[in-house]
Parts: C-alpha cells; sequence; structure tokens
C-alpha cells in the first residue's frame, strides 16, 4: 500500500511579485520615517560623519599639498561656545616674498605673519559644502588656486560637527559658525570690502545667510560667489538621488506625498528668498554636467535677481480648468514679450566655445554675473580657470 503526500505549491510569479512589493514598500515606508527622526536626517543632509580624509592631520597642512609655512591652523570659536578647526592659507605673492625673506625654512605662520598677509592681500572666506572636511583633496585644489591666480588668502572652517569641530551641525549651527568665521577675520585687521565670501554646494546657503546678516548690519564685504548653488532644501529633494537613484521621486508622484516631504525638511537654507537682500556684487557658477544639483536652480536663482528689474509677469490663471478670453490670452502673450525684450537689453551674453556661456547684469547692489560652464561637474566648477577668471575679471 502506497501513501502520497502533497507537496507544496509554488508560488505563482504574481504571488512574488507582489510579495515582493509589500516588502520593498515596507522597507521604504521604514526608511522615509527613519529620514524623518532628527537624526538620521542630521546625518543623510550634512553626511558629517564621513570625514574624509580619514585620521586627517590638520596640524600637518603639507600632507594634503599645502606648501610648508603657508598655512596656519588654529581653532576659533563660535558665541555657542563650540570650538571650529581652521585653516588660514597665505596668498601665494605674500607667501613667496615671505619664504624668500626668511634665511631659515619657513615655519607654520604665526598670527603677526597672518595680520601682515591680511593688510596687504584680500582673503577669500571660503564656506565648503556637505561630508568630508577642509583637508578632501579638492578643497585644497580650491586654496592652491584662489592663492595663486586670485592672489588672495583663504580662511576655511569646518562647520561644528565636522572634522575635529565640537558639536552637531544645524542649520543656525552652520549658519552661525560662518558669522564666527567672519568675526574673527574683521577682529584680525580684515576690511570689509576686502573679503570676499564663498560658498560651494551646501556652502552656498551658508553663505547667502552670512551675507544677507551683513545686509541688516550695514556691511558691505567685497562680493559673493556661489558655486553649484541650490534655490532651497525643498526644492533640491525633488531631483535628489543616491547613487543615481532618485529614491525620493516616489513621494514626488501625488500632492500629499509632496506636503508630506516639505514637513519632515528640518533645514531650510532657502537660498531663494534671501538672496535679493544681498547689498553687494554676486557671481553665480554652475556646471551642465553637475550630475548632484541641477543647473536649473542657479538660473532660478539667476532669474530672482533679475525679476525686480523686468516688467510685471502676466498673471496665469489660478484654476487649470479656467479659460482665458481671447483678450487676455493676448496681453499674457504680450507681457511675456515685453519681459523677453527687457531681459535681452539688460542682460549682456557671451558665448565661449568649449568652455560656455557668461551672462551679466547691472543689478540693485551691483553687478550680478552667471558663469554656466559645460565642465567641472559638483565639485570641481570652482577649479574651472575660466570661473576663476571671471571672478578676478568683475573685481569680486
Amino acid at each position: 500500500m502506497t501513501s502520497t503526500t502533497d507537496s507544496p505549491r509554488r508560488k505563482t510569479l504574481l504571488e512574488k511579485l507582489h510579495a515582493f512589493a509589500y516588502f520593498s514598500s515596507g522597507i521604504y515606508a521604514l526608511f522615509i520615517a527613519l529620514l524623518a527622526t532628527p537624526f538620521f536626517q542630521r546625518h543623510a543632509f550634512y553626511q558629517h560623519a564621513i570625514r574624509l580624509p580619514w585620521g586627517a592631520r590638520f596640524d600637518l597642512p603639507e600632507k594634503y599639498g599645502l606648501a610648508p609655512g603657508k598655512t596656519m591652523n588654529f581653532q576659533l570659536t563660535t558665541t555657542d561656545n563650540l570650538t571650529l578647526g581652521s585653516w588660514f592659507v597665505l596668498s601665494e605673492p605674500f607667501y613667496q616674498s615671505h619664504r624668500m625673506s626668511s634665511p631659515l625654512p619657513v615655519a607654520n605662520p604665526s598670527l603677526e605673519v597672518v595680520h601682515d598677509a591680511i593688510r596687504k592681500h584680500p582673503t577669500v572666506l571660503y564656506c565648503h559644502g556637505n561630508t568630508a572636511t577642509r583637508a578632501a583633496p579638492a578643497r585644497v585644489q580650491h586654496y592652491l588656486s584662489f592663492t595663486s591666480r586670485l592672489h588672495a588668502n583663504v580662511m576655511v572652517i569646518d562647520y561644528r560637527g565636522f572634522g575635529e569641530s565640537q558639536g552637531q551641525p544645524s542649520d543656525w549651527g552652520l549658519k552661525e559658525d560662518a558669522r564666527a568665521a567672519w568675526r574673527w577675520l574683521v577682529e584680525h585687521g580684515a576690511k570689509p570690502e576686502d573679503v570676499l565670501i564663498v560658498g560651494h554646494s551646501l556652502g552656498t546657503g551658508v553663505v547667502t545667510t552670512l551675507a544677507t546678516w551683513l545686509t541688516q548690519e550695514g556691511v558691505k564685504p567685497r562680493g559673493v560667489v556661489l558655486l553649484a548653488p541650490f534655490t532651497n532644501v525643498a526644492s533640491l529633494l525633488e531631483t535628489y538621488d543616491i547613487q543615481g537613484y532618485p529614491i525620493l521621486q516616489p513621494l514626488q508622484t501625488f500632492p500629499l506625498g509632496r506636503k508630506l516631504l516639505k514637513r519632515l525638511v528640518q533645514h531650510e537654507f532657502d537660498t531663494l528668498n534671501a538672496i535679493q537682500d544681498i547689498n553687494v556684487p554676486v557671481l553665480i557658477a554652475h556646471s551642465q554636467d553637475d550630475p548632484d544639483i541641477p543647473y536649473h536652480h542657479s538660473r532660478t536663482l539667476l532669474d530672482k535677481l533679475l525679476a525686480p528689474h523686468l516688467p510685471v509677469a502676466p498673471l496665469l490663471p489660478p484654476n487649470p480648468d479656467m479659460t482665458f478670453t481671447q483678450e487676455q490670452y493676448a496681453a499674457v502673450i504680450e507681457g511675456e514679450k515685453a519681459r523677453r525684450a527687457k531681459r535681452s537689453e539688460l542682460v549682456r551674453k557671451v558665448d565661449i566655445p568649449s568652455f560656455g556661456t557668461i551672462e551679466e547684469f547691472d543689478g540693485s547692489a551691483g553687478k550680478v554675473v552667471y558663469v554656466e560652464t559645460f565642465w567641472g561637474q559638483h565639485n570641481k566648477v570652482g577649479l574651472q580657470e575660466g570661473v576663476q577668471d571671471v571672478i578676478a575679471k568683475s573685481k569680486l
């Protein structure tokens, strides 16, 4: 007598797909829930725990390519009593003069030498982006370029929570760190008109806030340079991806998801609303091949600065279901034509083959320059010699 047992039924392909969809949805929901917590959102946004180069010797800047005796490593203190790791890099002409005048190999510059450099050359206050430290290779290349091509000193800080700096990063905290750096420069002899404020990526949100604070204080720095900026964090998240994967795109596909995403954002950095309050010349540079922040963010900032000089934009229907009369439609068309004509009249545009486009106009607080390069990606647009030449030519 033989007995038979039923073998387990194999799942169909459709059942497997359903199970995978449920599992993936659960993982995604967990990811969004974690991202909504302050701890995970802070680490995802600032990525300050990635302290490249690992085990950095900030007291030994020569290890990262800076000349012997060219950089002072020091710490400054914020108003909330945190210490920030900082470098002051001497301008190349000053450094060479100092080196040649010394009978012995030059040591790291003293505060007295730094004061002399501040008096004799302009200074770039550089605010870097997220991830890594002030010793990261691409950032050191910026210091080398600025000191040699712009003949400027460079002061750079690691924000709170970055490098060996104390504390944890936050929207308010990074802005306060930039103010502390500005105060340090002024206290050590820098004239506001000799300090060029430069921000890259995340740093553009920091320096925009610094510049608007200086406006409120009635202080005018030399100018503001924004390298690969974004309009605000909420808009940046619309295109944000990790290794090419748009992880937040599913939430962008329906209104409730977009509202939820904006409510979850705890770090604002709203450059778009602040940029018109800057009271000095502004230069914006962005690369078309930037994989991290699309260059349309910079074009939006440029349009914001240009808007007060154009005719008022014609009003469109508040509801897409509403229809325009023929007269209303004609008024919109004529209004747009007037705006385009005025823009062409105000904006001076130069196309440079194999490099990109330069646009400039006279804004409310001085010259506004926009450089859109073909190359440079995200981290090296400021290293383009063409960009540096425009900065120098603009006398920022």
